[in-house]
């Protein structure tokens, strides 16, 4: 599913006026012809459409991830695949104010890169990195790895921003990211870890265990490169029972 397909980032278009326009044959921006709602929603649409065009001419997604709720926004992800930065941080704690973050892996267009506290982590290089993507992807980032970076960086995130919690628990998917994946299918490379050894494996390595940073980055890398399926995986099922489910309801 494509953001042209989406009619609820209009004020005053809600799921149920959605999938009334798909399940009467208005599947994607070039049908709506006005026919399908009142006057003032349809000039509404019209308008929404026509600026819309003109953010994705320019590859900017960011208006419908303003408009889009949370659990919706993976209907950016078909537009910007290639410009998608899936992201995830490991950190000594859970409070921003008083705790680091010891490695940050960004996954974009088939290319992994880890930064590491104290060697290749700065401001300027996640500023750089996030600049280069049209669609920032994580795992509960929402609530923990975006405050977390701005906190301790003092980097404001404005890249727009899909948590894919939102978009499982849409499809029934609950827990953390490593019981999600175990659910459906998704295979890691090397033995689970947990956010609690995470902290433990930076500490080691401060003591001077050059071998418990690369499992650290290893672990860090995983959780990354796994969002990548992951968002696929989501993506496809709720394409089919959100958008295809309505078109053969029409």
């Amino acid at each position: 599913m494509r953001i042209e397909n989406s009619f609820i980032p209009v004020q005053g278009v809600g799921e149920v006026t959605e999938r009334r326009l798909w399940e009467h044959g208005v599947t994607h921006w070039d049908e709506f012809d006005g026919s399908v709602v009142g006057p003032t929603l349809a000039d509404r649409i019209e308008a929404f459409i026509d600026e819309g065009r003109d953010h994705l001419a320019r590859g900017d997604v960011a208006p419908f991830a303003e408009a889009l709720p949370a659990a919706s926004r993976w209907r950016l992800y078909e537009n910007v695949r290639d410009d998608t930065c899936f992201l995830d941080i490991e950190t000594t704690g859970l409070d921003a104010s008083c705790e680091d973050v010891t490695t940050v892996t960004c996954h974009r267009d088939g290319e992994t890169t880890t930064f590491v506290k104290d060697r290749d982590l700065t401001a300027r290089r996640l500023a750089n990195e996030l600049a280069e993507a049209s669609l920032l992807v994580t795992f509960n980032g929402q609530r923990f790895d975006v405050p977390f970076l701005e906190t301790c960086f003092d980097v404001d995130v404005t890249v727009p921003h899909l948590d894919l919690m939102y978009p499982c628990k849409k499809l029934g998917l609950d827990g953390g990211l490593k019981a999600i994946e175990r659910e459906l299918g998704i295979d890691r490379d090397m033995p689970e870890l947990s956010g609690r050894d995470a902290v433990r494996l930076w500490h080691e390595y401060e003591r001077g265990d050059d071998g418990a940073l690369e499992t650290l980055v290893e672990y860090n890398r995983a959780d990354t490169v796994n969002m990548e399926p992951l968002t696929e995986i989501v993506s496809d099922r709720l394409h089919e029972t959100v958008f295809e489910a309505a078109r053969l309801d029409a």
